[in-house]
């Protein structure tokens, strides 16, 4: 019985807070400011949303591509129509239970693919890796370009180049010192985290040892151009992000990602994340809230639909499994 509760619990209380997160985050501003962002919503130009939505189904059906190339070296070869629908079912779970997409990703291929879950689980696994290094890559392109407005913000919030330099030196230094005690050290706790960063290293070098290697890098990066892309097109449903540059986007796209990273989906936060980056190119609060919630509510829909749609036909087109 408490199990059965607590299971509940941890079903229920994400998708209330993600409700409480969406709630707060639009009625936190003046009423005034919420009819201009609806306004914004109602009037965005459904072509370039569109497109946004359609630039995002292809990054998912290069993924379901590219997830293929991992599970080969193992033996297996799923549909790709299988793995397209698992991804958008996967997603689809995110939404309600953080994290949850990826066991059910795996278990799904286990039932309609019959390849073992932990080595499903494991190509899951180094997937998340790689796009993280592709995040971070990033990160470090949007710092590059604009390297000069994100100094001078942190300068205007009391941090000055000297002070960030000596906390990444610190920061370095702490990650350089934990990887030493693990290495080092004797005790179970750390072996294991020592064998578990051994294997996600092993996993992604893995990578330039398969078959299809540049295939698998290429579909890696237009994976993540697709992300960048349908942010992109979204600055053309605001009058105000029209003029908004790239590599400007880049810091708002970033600070979206670890929105998304955070919470399940960005839920709630996502256009926040967005509209305070944004505010640091001279964008006022509500072209900005109003940009993220375009953004947010397109692609939450679209996962959304098209999630709900692959749990009905992925069993129809596996009558056999």
């Amino acid at each position: 019985m408490k199990k059965s509760l607590t299971n509940k619990l941890k079903t229920v209380l994400p998708i209330a807070l993600g409700v409480f997160l969406v709630w707060y985050s639009f009625y936190s501003t003046s009423p005034e400011d919420r009819q201009q962002i609806l306004f914004y919503i109602k009037e965005a130009d459904l072509f370039w949303v569109g497109i946004s939505v359609f630039i995002g189904i292809l990054s998912h059906i290069s993924r379901a591509i590219r997830w293929n190339y991992l599970l080969q070296p193992l033996g297996y070869k799923p549909k790709v129509s299988n793995n397209v629908l698992i991804i958008l079912i996967a997603y689809f779970t995110n939404l309600g239970i953080p994290r949850s997409g990826e066991i059910l990703r795996a278990t799904a291929l286990t039932t309609y693919e019959k390849v073992p879950f932990e080595k499903g689980f494991g190509t899951i696994v180094t997937e998340r890796v790689v796009d993280l290094f592709m995040l971070f890559t990033v990160v470090i392109t949007a710092l590059f370009l604009q390297t000069d407005i994100i100094l001078n913000v942190f300068q205007q919030r009391g941090f000055n180049p000297t002070s960030l330099l000596v906390l990444l030196g610190i920061g370095i230094l702490g990650i350089a010192l934990f990887f030493l005690f693990i290495k080092k050290s004797k005790f179970q706790f750390a072996q294991k985290i020592k064998r578990f960063v051994k294997g996600l290293v092993e996993g992604v070098l893995s990578i330039f040892k398969m078959k299809y290697k540049w295939a698998f890098i290429f579909h890696t990066i237009f994976i993540w151009v697709a992300y960048i892309g349908m942010f992109w097109v979204i600055k053309f449903t605001v009058p105000e992000t029209i003029e908004l540059t790239l590599s400007q986007l880049l810091v708002a796209f970033t600070a979206g990602a670890f929105a998304m990273s955070a919470t399940n989906g960005g839920i709630g936060i996502y256009p926040i994340a967005v509209s305070s980056s944004l505010a640091v190119f001279g964008i006022s609060e509500v072209s900005g809230d109003a940009f993220g919630w375009i953004m947010w509510i397109s692609q939450t829909m679209m996962v959304v639909i098209f999630g709900a749609i692959s749990f009905l036909v992925l069993p129809l087109l596996n009558r056999n499994q």
